[in-house]
């Protein structure tokens, strides 16, 4: 996680909350803070379902091959869900 441009913020939680989420930093090996951090960021991320290795294409969405453009290499390398979409045959 990027650490610049921080801004501080106060929130107030239950006791047991708190108790229980520093708990689990220590847990983590994380400080709270980071611990927070990293709840939040996992909260917000997108869904993207995993697809198991015997995942079919349609054939309607097969069909869209010729429409959608190719990812960059760069693309494929930092997207490791695009990656295995596009080398499924896409």
């Amino acid at each position: 996680m990027e650490t610049a441009a921080r801004i501080q913020t106060v929130i107030r939680l239950p006791e047991e909350l708190l108790l229980k989420a520093k708990y689990k930093a220590r847990q983590d090996n994380m400080s709270f803070n980071a611990y927070v951090e990293h709840v939040l960021e996992m909260a917000v991320r997108p869904v993207i379902p995993k697809l198991p290795k015997d995942f079919k294409i349609s054939p309607s969405v097969e069909a869209l091959s010729g429409i959608i453009p190719a990812p960059t290499k760069e693309e494929l390398e930092a997207d490791d869900r695009l990656a295995y979409i596009w080398n499924k045959g896409l």
